[in-house]
């Protein structure tokens, strides 16, 4: 069998790793990207191959309706030549798009349908729909799916990405001394989704005034989002782009500071002590902080007194309790491979 899988994000090139070795031994793949900094990065550290189609469309409505228009029309000639039997997306309107135009069968994942603009473009014209068993099948029926057709695992997405080995041979951005390393994730900016809040920037200020003896590391996104970070804050912190396995970076950090997304699910499940400033407001997300694995705070005092509270703390109970709650999860890959068998 033939098989396109469309990857656009981090999270999604790190989720389709296992998919690609389980299915690769069998079939033929055709992998595909398009050029966005974060992703061509990741998929160097993780020597991973990608076909770039097309661009990210940036934070401009136009613009991304344009880089759509583009890539669909270089993407479906590549797809017509190579005559897959099968997509595979995690949510790909341009993948959704040719797969439709084309008459091919097309499998997607998802555990995001917060994502409204990209649900509505991609949801009406897929065949079936993999998500996480803490989301209601109705949150995604809701865009143009029947529920018949979605099937939950007993997962979330996290599990899957925080199981990968890391290799990297770079050097750690903290410095290799006493102290304790605090990790920031900027929010995303340029998603249809996000409301381009400023949260983040009170939360860095505070923390940097009030940590300044220990390592602070912010990750930033795009480069005009650092120099607004730099401009905010000066050089209290050290702001750096993602050029790194997040995986790595967690490793040694010793409190995490996320938006809400993949990376603060990650650092959750790894045992991280982990607090979300909830910038995209989703159901992955409340999960987490139910289960005790994530501390939700937006109010830069009370992050300030929360970490000092984990710094003062002997043994890590967040550890133990994530440990509890992988264990009882499933792979959702083999679901994929048994719809595919069906």
């Amino acid at each position: 069998m033939k098989i396109w899988i469309d990857i656009l994000t981090p999270k999604q090139l790190l989720f389709s790793e296992p998919i690609i070795e389980k299915l690769g031994a069998k079939h033929e793949l055709l992998c595909t990207s398009r050029e966005y900094e974060e992703v061509s990065k990741l998929s160097k550290i993780r020597h991973f191959d990608l076909i770039f189609v097309g661009k990210h469309g940036g934070g401009n409505k136009k613009t991304k309706l344009d880089a759509s228009i583009e890539r669909i029309n270089k993407l479906s000639k590549k797809i017509e030549k190579f005559k897959p039997d099968l997509v595979i997306s995690f949510g790909s309107p341009e993948a959704s798009r040719i797969s439709f135009g084309l008459g091919i069968k097309h499998i997607m994942f998802c555990d995001s349908p917060h994502a409204n603009a990209v649900m509505r473009l991609t949801l009406p014209l897929i065949q079936k729909l993999l998500i996480p068993y803490i989301i209601p099948k109705k949150e995604f029926s809701k865009y143009g799916i029947s529920e018949k057709n979605i099937v939950q695992y007993k997962a979330i997405d996290a599990v899957v990405t925080m199981k990968r080995e890391t290799n990297e041979k770079i050097a750690s951005p903290f410095k290799n001394n006493n102290k304790k390393n605090i990790l920031i994730r900027v929010e995303e900016e340029e998603a249809a989704y996000t409301s381009k809040s400023s949260k983040i920037i009170p939360i860095i200020q505070k923390i940097a005034n009030d940590y300044k003896d220990e390592n602070i590391i912010v990750l930033g996104r795009y480069t005009k989002q650092i120099l607004n970070l730099q401009k905010a804050v000066g050089n209290k912190v050290k702001i750096i782009k993602m050029s790194f396995d997040g995986k790595y970076l967690l490793k040694n950090t010793d409190i995490f500071i996320g938006s809400g997304g993949t990376m603060t699910a990650e650092s959750a499940l790894m045992g991280v002590p982990t607090i979300s400033y909830n910038a995209v407001p989703n159901i992955v997300e409340k999960f987490l902080v139910k289960k005790y694995l994530v501390k939700r705070e937006t109010n830069p005092s009370k992050i300030s007194n929360h970490i000092k509270k984990i710094f003062e703390l002997n043994g890590n109970q967040s550890q133990k309790r994530a440990e509890k709650i992988v264990t009882q999860m499933e792979d959702p890959i083999e679901k994929l491979i048994q719809i595919i068998k069906n």
